[in-house]
């Protein structure tokens, strides 16, 4: 059970309504994270402006963006955003094989060199604590220039974020994502522990 209640569509405050139609139409549901944060409007909105710009235009592709989100997050053992980012990764596009092969991304013929730079700086930066180092930024170098790198680290962050709200709050996985995660991954893979 959440620790903190998320609001119902019916309680939600006026100046939220644009924060939980830009949930429902970027994920095709409005995550429980979302009616929490709704709870400070405020917080809801400016985050909602924070995902807008990181999943908006840019210079890194969407379906590697929700795979550095998983890898973030399995490194920080959220289940609840790693159900959130792989099936985000099937909604825009991302062929499922590649998904289920994310966990071992290191030595699958489905990643290239340029995405396990990235992907290898995403486990290390979700680690508690940090383990992202120079070599790791380094290892970006050839394939990224700054910007694009500036976007892997929003992306990062914000899970970062993210990881902490959802495990902190025990939020409740929704049914979609639930469904999702159970047909992609394996018992030892998956494990939904408080969110469910």
């Amino acid at each position: 059970m959440a620790r903190i209640k998320p609001l119902t569509v019916e309680e939600l405050p006026e100046e939220t309504q644009t924060a939980l139609r830009f949930s429902e139409n970027l994920m095709g549901y409005v995550p429980n994270s979302v009616m929490t944060m709704a709870h400070w409007p405020e917080l809801l909105v400016a985050f909602r402006g924070l995902v807008a710009t990181i999943y908006g235009v840019s210079e890194i592709d969407n379906g590697l963006k929700r795979l550095i989100g998983a890898v973030v997050s399995a490194a920080a053992g959220c289940q609840y955003c790693k159900a959130h980012t792989t099936l985000g990764a099937l909604d825009v596009g991302v062929d499922e094989e590649k998904i289920k092969a994310v966990w071992e991304y290191q030595t699958s013929d489905l990643f290239s060199d340029a995405e396990r730079a990235a992907l290898d700086l995403a486990f290390a930066a979700g680690q508690v604590p940090n383990a992202a180092t120079d070599s790791h930024f380094t290892a970006l170098d050839p394939y990224y220039d700054e910007r694009q790198k500036t976007e892997i680290m929003a992306v990062i962050s914000m899970f970062g974020f993210l990881n902490r709200w959802n495990d902190s709050l025990a939020t409740a996985l929704e049914d979609k994502p639930f469904e999702s995660a159970n047909n992609l991954y394996t018992s030892d893979q998956w494990q939904p522990g408080q969110h469910r």
